[in-house]
């Protein structure tokens, strides 16, 4: 294997699109690549190291996943229960249509929310936003949030199509319910300290603050700014930096199933290999079984659901549970192994794993708005040429 084609790639990202990245690469269980490239703080100078604690964002969902398939395996639940059974204030559900607000006709289910073909969207900016800021004073208690949500009007028919959502916060509170146990202390339990992910938190421990990455986004931005960032770093001004708030975390007791892990290159990338291997950390203790993982990277859209799942990085791909999943290597152009599976997020983490080749790649910057159109797909490819013997 040859990762000098990977480590350019990198390399070019950062001269050109983005602050500073990282990657691990994992194959039959051991590692095989490391790398960091670019700057954590572009202002001060200091350089990615891939120690960093950074937001992974949307790369948080395939891990939400993972723990709800943990309580499907223990048969807390079946894929077509209603989540209603568990939570009822989700029972009676309305949805908004063109003549007004309906009552839904099909009950939410667990699969629905796995799926992301629940109804539900991902605006904030709603009512039961805030009422549920009212009740908690702000500090936005998952559960009690998760009550909130279920009054506010589906975006459309439960099932009816694929929307991407609020489906795994509220996958957060089911599997609340259904543990007994808060969303962060079942994750840490569960996946986290099985894998030996000692560097990944729901909320960023006191004391660990100087870790964080800088946060930045890519824009035009103010004239002045754009010089004083080229002056500071040479490079073509559009990356700006842009506060170290997560606006999907709501508030200090919420755990974001679709976007709350804070985490690093290295300790995420544990997670990544354990789902290339079926289920079976590199530590050899399992989190999944070999059959769920493949449940999970089997395509569950349906061709009418397929109709709205149409970003462009995601050509050639389906959706499992939790996570994409190649379906056409003709349609996507890739190089990688059907089923290849995996996601990404909001500030430019994404996650890979191959279980025909036990590949895992775990690859973050640490930029909002990040041009995932470019990358992440050129990305893929790049990694499976280099992994030929």
């Amino acid at each position: 294997m040859d990762f000098t084609k990977l480590k350019d790639f990198m390399d070019g990202l950062t001269h050109q699109l983005v602050p500073g990245n990282s990657a691990v690469v994992y194959k039959d269980g051991k590692k095989v690549f490391e790398y960091s490239s670019g700057y954590a703080d572009l202002e001060k100078g200091v350089k990615m190291t891939g120690e960093e604690l950074i937001y992974i964002y949307s790369c948080s969902k395939p891990a939400t996943a993972a723990a709800a398939m943990q309580l499907y395996e223990r048969g807390a639940y079946l894929l077509s229960d209603p989540i209603y059974d568990y939570m009822p204030e989700f029972k009676d559900m309305y949805v908004k249509t063109d003549n007004g607000i309906r009552k839904a006709e099909n009950h939410i289910t667990v699969g629905q929310l796995l799926t992301m073909t629940a109804g539900f969207s991902y605006d904030t900016q709603t009512p039961a936003f805030d009422e549920a800021r009212r009740i908690t004073g702000g500090k936005m208690d998952t559960l009690k949030v998760i009550s909130c949500i279920a009054k506010e009007p589906l975006t459309f028919e439960p099932g009816e199509r694929w929307q991407y959502s609020l489906c795994h916060d509220v996958l957060a509170g089911l599997i609340e319910v259904v543990s007994g146990k808060r969303f962060s202390e079942y994750m840490r339990e569960n996946i986290f300290e099985p894998l030996d992910m000692k560097d990944s938190f729901y909320h960023l421990p006191e004391g660990q603050e100087n870790r964080m990455a800088r946060q930045y986004i890519y824009k035009d931005g103010d004239e002045t700014d754009i010089v004083k960032l080229q002056q500071s770093t040479g490079r073509n001004g559009k990356i700006m930096y842009a506060g170290m708030d997560n606006s999907l975390v709501f508030g200090e007791n919420y755990d974001s199933g679709g976007a709350g892990i804070i985490t690093t290159a290295g300790d995420y990338a544990k997670f990544i290999a354990a789902l290339a291997n079926k289920g079976m950390g590199l530590n050899g203790n399992r989190i999944l079984s070999s059959g769920t993982v493949e449940l999970m990277k089997t395509n569950m859209l349906t061709a009418e659901q397929m109709k709205y799942y149409t970003w462009r990085r995601l050509r050639g791909y389906g959706y499992g549970l939790g996570l994409r999943t190649l379906i056409s290597k003709s349609e996507s152009g890739s190089n990688g192994s059907i089923g290849e599976t995996g996601w990404g997020g909001a500030a430019g983490a994404t996650v890979l794993a191959d279980t025909d080749k036990d590949l895992a790649l775990f690859y973050a910057h640490h930029m909002l708005n990040p041009q995932e159109e470019y990358y992440q797909p050129r990305l893929r490819n790049v990694l499976y040429s280099c992994i030929d013997e």
